[in-house]
């Protein structure tokens, strides 16, 4: 929880960048981090993320002439745009992500009639570029402020899907819907397990006494519009197409069992196409299996399916890079880790671990030093906890 001494140096940043004013609220959006199932989102497979205490600010205030102001602490400038007239222009960089949920809200009839403007300062502390999801944050922590300003009455599934659309239709990237569920469906000590395509979910306590959640940021920085993601898209389309030759009831990779692609495998011509399904299917089942260990309370068994899904990224969908898989070996070798992956899409960001609460100094150092000497980067940890999604902040008085 953020300190009332840094509300109100966020309330005096307010005032500096749009004037005084006394009707402030503030919300908030988390990071996300995906414990196992990476790449099998899009896939219409099982996902298993969770929201953190690391998150996204906003500290908004209703204005009445249709416009929109976006600033925040974390980058210089400062954005504006009517509602009635929203373009995605790349030199506004961050601000497109709360552009496109206002420009997804303008689309909805019963909408746009009450998207009056607004004042929005944005403060985050999620590492920008990490693969903890902090446009997926920027987005909901948009969205809860400008529907609640507004008074738009908005389940949070339904902001869920708006701001995925935003980020499909209006920034370009094609994600999945797991890091906008993650940010806006989390709970506190619970991880989600999620079918993407159906949007069926289940919360799974996160039992961890006597670990720790270890996320380690490579600062190796990657951006999804510049990196071969929409390529993987599009390689798991034509073996999803290729597929449904053989099995036309087949909607998506995520519907593959492992018995149904040993059977059909061969089918697939091109080795390239046949690795990364290879890995979505692998990568499902891991899933559901690591549901089954934490349940059943054996950390050590989803740890194991953590390494086997890091080293599924490295082989097969081939999404890890150098640096990750600095780290990836760094932590398997260090004091007290029991599970070590990548987190998020690949080409740099992070990794997240399980590690012994007691060993954790001893895991910094030790992957730390192996990491710089193998790359020449230092990189920052951060030890997590999971917290709840996205919504409104009330503060206490004295703040």
């Amino acid at each position: 929880m953020m300190s009332v001494e840094i509300y109100a140096q966020l309330h005096a940043r307010f005032r500096e960048e749009f004037g005084i004013r006394e009707d402030v609220r503030v919300f908030f959006a988390p990071g996300r981090v995906n414990l196992i199932g990476e790449h099998t989102d899009y896939n219409g497979g099982y996902v298993f993320p969770a929201a953190l205490t690391y998150g996204t600010w906003a500290l908004a205030a209703p204005r009445q002439d249709g416009v929109y102001r976006f600033a925040s602490v974390n980058f210089p400038g400062k954005t504006s745009c009517e509602a009635s007239r929203i373009v995605y222009r790349a030199e506004d960089g961050w601000a497109n992500y709360p552009k496109g949920v206002v420009h997804e809200l303008t689309a909805l009839p019963e909408c746009a009639p009450l998207l009056k403007g607004a004042d929005l300062l944005f403060f985050g502390n999620i590492p920008n570029g990490a693969g903890l999801s902090s446009s997926a944050s920027v987005e909901l922590a948009a969205a809860v402020a400008v529907t609640a300003l507004a008074g738009i009455d908005m389940p949070m599934m339904e902001l869920v899907k708006l701001a995925q659309r935003a980020e499909n239709r209006f920034v370009g990237v094609r994600c999945g819907i797991m890091d906008q569920f993650a940010v806006g469906m989390g709970k506190k000590e619970h991880a989600i397990m999620l079918k993407c395509d159906t949007l069926t979910y289940e919360y799974v306590p996160f039992r961890i006494d006597g670990y720790k959640l270890v996320i380690t940021n490579s600062n190796k920085r990657r951006s999804l519009t510049d990196s071969t993601y929409n390529e993987r898209r599009r390689e798991c389309e034509e073996g999803l197409s290729e597929l449904q030759k053989r099995l036309p009831h087949l909607r998506s990779l995520g519907d593959l069992s492992g018995n149904e692609w040993r059977q059909v495998s061969t089918s697939l011509s091109n080795e390239v196409i046949r690795r990364r399904v290879e890995h979505v299917v692998a990568e499902n089942e891991r899933v559901i299996q690591a549901a089954q260990c934490l349940a059943a309370g054996d950390l050590h068994a989803f740890g194991r399916l953590m390494k086997a899904s890091h080293e599924s990224l490295r082989d097969l969908y081939e999404v890890t890079g150098g640096e990750l898989d600095a780290l990836f070996e760094a932590a398997a070798q260090a004091d007290g880790c029991i599970g070590t992956r990548m987190t998020g899409a690949g080409f740099g960001g992070c990794t997240v671990s399980l590690v012994q609460a007691d060993a954790v100094d001893a895991f910094k150092r030790q992957v730390a030093g192996r990491y710089t000497q193998a790359t020449g980067l230092v990189p920052d940890f951060y030890v997590c906890e999971l917290g709840d999604g996205a919504g409104e902040i009330v503060l206490p008085p004295s703040a």
